[in-house]
């Protein structure tokens, strides 16, 4: 209830039942700190006032308004018990006392309670309405049905009693009877809402020809209400007249009263519905559409990222940077923008730009993904310093974070060994074993380091045996252990290893082919060992291209 009418409602009786001076006095200073939010305070007040006055049945009303803001369910519903019983003639106590009962999950009190009100009160119709929800949520929809019959009778047929109608007859599987319901209404009275309900469930049903006469219908009475523009488009769509549908879908694209969103939604679910042939024989028409619903809100983000996507999910990817770029500029304080065109930079292996962009963004935002964005460039700009600052970074600030710790060790270790700097990559490899002996990544590239460098074979063969020990199917990890049996001269037990990595990816790989024919050339196996020398250099050259 509003505060100003709970203060002026509780005056009015106050006056009207002649109360003791102090006892209206101390109540009227209840209800003034309850309507200044100070509810604790006034329960306190009249929670004493209530051992000094009992039979004042508004005083256990109010405490129970106070005791349900501190979510005291229980003791507010001894209070209401105790306001009805005082006063069973007072609608607004027992209203109140049926609203708690729905709060505390007691249904069939509220039920009851309602029905009650109804009785008692016929000429309150809001309480009529209050009950059908009752109903409809406990899924009672016999008394649903006999209830929207009351308020027929009462109110006269209507569209909201039709549409509820309606509903309820679907939810018991009876939708033909819901929509002879709708059909009904639409006789004696013309809706545009109606009418497009009946067109959705002829499209669903099939019925083209019904549901283009309900939906034509609608317009005529409302040339521009959505849902019934939406609708006929759908038929049209459906009857494959690409033409009627593009030129009925204009004014929806076009319509500045309708909400980017709305706009933003449809191209989104077309996207990702429609046939891509379709979209591809019809290109010109779906990108007319786009550009109209662009050119009708130029600025809005939520559009912006929307015709990227539309322009990367047809396969035009520059034309889907340009809008992805568009909206990070436009919003450089938005997270989602900046993110959505830095993704894209690393899609499409712009480099100097991603770097550039997901450094900005991470000063920006202070997200640790960005970070992970810039090394990705920088490794492919070969500049390992900068990815060596980056980790040197997390490590300072984020100390506390094993994981993190562990990952920006890791990184480190592969940049000075990219670097050139071996010594120094050890030791940060070292530093990330400390916080993680079992740590896989750093396991293998540590050991298939030493192993190129011919250097502590046997401490290498130990750290790659637990990457495969871990990862059994990991190519990778087969191949630098299988590599460290040959350098240790075990072609032998070398090879099962490469066999095995050739059916998890290794064919896909030149340094793993290439390491597996030099391992069967050692055995004697020159034939074979010729085929996958072949297949590396394959590989070879397709990467150089």
């Amino acid at each position: 209830m509003n505060r100003r009418v709970f203060l002026a409602l509780l005056l009015c009786i106050c006056s009207l039942t002649g109360r003791a001076q102090s006892v209206e006095g101390n109540l009227i200073d209840a209800v003034t700190l309850y309507g200044n939010g100070q509810y604790a305070q006034a329960g306190k007040i009249l929670q004493t006032l209530s051992v000094a006055a009992p039979e004042d049945d508004a005083l256990w009303y109010y405490l129970a308004q106070t005791q349900l803001q501190a979510k005291e369910y229980d003791a507010a519903e001894r209070s209401l018990l105790k306001a009805v019983a005082l006063d069973s003639s007072n609608y607004w106590y027992r209203h109140l006392l049926g609203r708690l009962y729905l709060m505390q999950g007691k249904v069939e009190e509220g039920k009851a309670q309602y029905e009650s009100l109804v009785k008692a009160f016929p000429r309150k119709s809001a309480v009529v309405y209050e009950l059908l929800e009752v109903y409809l949520g406990s899924r009672d929809f016999e008394k649903a049905l006999s209830t929207l019959e009351e308020i027929e009778h009462q109110r006269g047929l209507s569209e909201e009693v039709a549409r509820t109608r309606y509903d309820v007859y679907t939810a018991m599987g009876r939708q033909e009877e819901g929509i002879a319901t709708l059909e009904q209404f639409n006789k004696q009275y013309s809706s545009p809402a109606i009418l497009s309900m009946l067109g959705d469930y002829y499209l669903a049903e099939y019925s083209d020809s019904l549901a283009h006469a309900r939906y034509s219908e609608a317009l005529s009475l409302d040339s521009r209400y959505i849902p019934a523009v939406l609708g006929i488009s759908e038929v049209y769509r459906h009857m494959r007249r690409y033409p009627d549908y593009f030129n009925t879908l204009e004014s929806f694209f076009t319509a500045e009263d309708i909400p980017a969103s709305s706009k933003t939604m449809y191209i989104g679910n077309m996207s990702r519905s429609l046939d891509p042939k379709i979209l591809q024989l019809h290109r010109e028409g779906f990108d007319r559409m786009v550009r109209q619903a662009a050119q009708t809100h130029p600025t809005d983000s939520s559009m912006l990222s929307t015709v990227g996507s539309y322009y990367y999910g047809t396969g035009r990817e520059k034309e889907a940077g340009e809008w992805f770029q568009r909206a990070a500029d436009l919003y450089p304080e938005s997270l989602s923008q900046v993110a959505t065109y830095v993704q894209y930079l690393s899609l499409q292996e712009q480099w100097e730009p991603l770097r550039e962009r997901s450094t900005q963004a991470f000063e920006r935002f202070g997200e640790l993904a960005f970070l992970d964005y810039a090394n990705m460039a920088n490794y492919q700009l070969e500049d390992y310093d900068a990815i060596i600052g980056h980790c040197r970074y997390l490590l300072e600030h984020h100390a506390s974070d094993e994981k993190l710790c562990l990952g920006a060790w890791s990184m480190m270790g592969d940049a000075y060994h990219a670097k050139g700097d071996s010594r120094q990559a050890y030791k940060a490899y070292e530093k990330a074993l400390k916080l993680d002996p079992s740590y896989a990544p750093v396991l293998n590239n540590y050991a298939y380091y030493l192993s190129m460098e011919g250097k502590k074979l046997k401490k290498a063969y130990k750290m790659s045996r637990k990457t495969i020990e871990a990862e059994p199917d990991n190519s990778t990890y087969l191949d630098t252990f299988g590599w460290i049996l040959h350098l240790m001269g075990k072609d032998l037990e070398a090879k099962p290893f490469f066999k095995h990595a050739m059916l998890y990816g290794g064919k896909e790989s030149a340094v793993v082919l290439g390491h597996y024919a030099e391992v069967l050339e050692a055995l004697g196996e020159t034939d074979t060992a010729s085929v996958y020398r072949k297949q590396a250099q394959r590989l070879e050259e397709k990467e150089k291209k």
